[in-house]
């Protein structure tokens, strides 16, 4: 008798911390669920989306995969998962690409990133960096921009490519600071970092992560970051809007998850809570803030709003640049 209630007190025990991650009222996850990645495998987003998906796979009960959709930008995937069935089993993680910036530079496209697919939750945020050769005189940003409007032809930029987070960024300081700089794309962002390093283009905007090493050899030099804040990883590096010229100039790239539209909510606001937890987490942080990342884990509604601000404000840039893909 008394080995029976034990093994009853186990088996509540147990209920009661799976209880926890998943309630049983939802009754979901039903079966294995797909966390869809609209790029090639090896990048950042679908860096995230794995070390989320084996957590997931823990906490939900179910098996958590990834599975890469890349082509067009990330239109593929993303036009994928917004026809997928509103059931939760079909998610998406996605970078700020194809649902606020792709909508302006492509004439057509088969979704609504505003009301075709449901925010769940803004997961992290990287700042681009703006680095320059260190035989560029400008030691910042308002010395770029001051050289920029002494150099007859103007300064170069370079970026992975045309209607990228770089390119973008680099079009809204020229808007802004009506500077005359001078977009040079290239295939891919080796090339273009390549092309800085050697002298060949003067600047350019590029991931944190990628550029640390390289500031740590002297071989490029950091006059600002695009984030709202200064980055911890490199915090003697301004930010762009501390120049009151350049006041709002922010050009994060961020990842985020979110569902086809219709979605259950309640569904919505457990997996919105779940990635909150899961990136408190001490292994998360140390993880991914040392290379500059920023943990988010914002609320639906944060992040919905997150959207149609990036959306409104980077639909501005491409307009007045004359930017287009097709």
């Amino acid at each position: 008798m008394k080995a029976q209630r034990s093994r009853l007190a186990f088996a509540a025990c147990a209920l009661a911390l799976a209880g926890m991650f998943v309630s049983p009222a939802l009754a979901y996850p039903t079966k294995p669920v797909r966390i869809v990645v609209a790029f090639a495998p090896g990048g950042g987003t679908d860096i995230v989306a794995r070390v989320m998906a084996q957590k997931f796979t823990e906490w939900l009960g179910q098996p958590v995969i990834v599975e890469n959709r890349a082509g067009a930008n990330g239109n593929i995937g993303t036009d994928y998962v917004a026809k997928s069935p509103p059931d939760g089993h079909v998610l998406l993680m996605t970078t700020n690409a194809p649902i606020a910036i792709n909508p302006h530079l492509y004439k057509k496209l088969p979704f609504n990133p505003l009301t075709d697919l449901a925010p769940i939750s803004e997961v992290a945020s990287l700042p681009f960096v703006l680095v320059v050769h260190p035989t560029v005189p400008a030691k910042s940003v308002k010395e770029l921009i001051a050289l920029a409007k002494v150099t007859p032809k103007g300064l170069t930029y370079g970026s992975s490519g045309t209607g990228g987070g770089a390119h973008l960024a680099g079009e809204m300081v020229k808007a802004m600071a009506r500077v005359n700089i001078i977009h040079v794309a290239f295939r891919g962002g080796g090339p273009a970092l390549t092309s800085v390093m050697s002298g060949e283009v003067d600047f350019m905007f590029i991931s944190i992560f990628t550029v640390t090493p390289l500031l740590n050899e002297k071989r490029l030099r950091a006059i600002a970051v695009t984030s709202a804040t200064r980055n911890k990883s490199l915090p003697d590096v301004p930010a762009l809007s501390e120049l009151p010229l350049l006041k709002g100039a922010e050009s994060d790239l961020w990842y985020g998850l979110v569902a086809p539209a219709n979605t259950d909510r309640k569904i919505i606001e457990m997996l919105a809570s779940e990635t909150k937890r899961m990136l408190a987490l001490q292994e998360f942080r140390e993880r991914f803030e040392p290379s500059g990342t920023v943990l988010v884990g914002s609320s639906p509604a944060v992040f919905s709003a997150r959207i149609k601000g990036d959306y409104e404000r980077w639909g501005k840039v491409v307009k007045a640049a004359g930017i287009s893909i097709d």
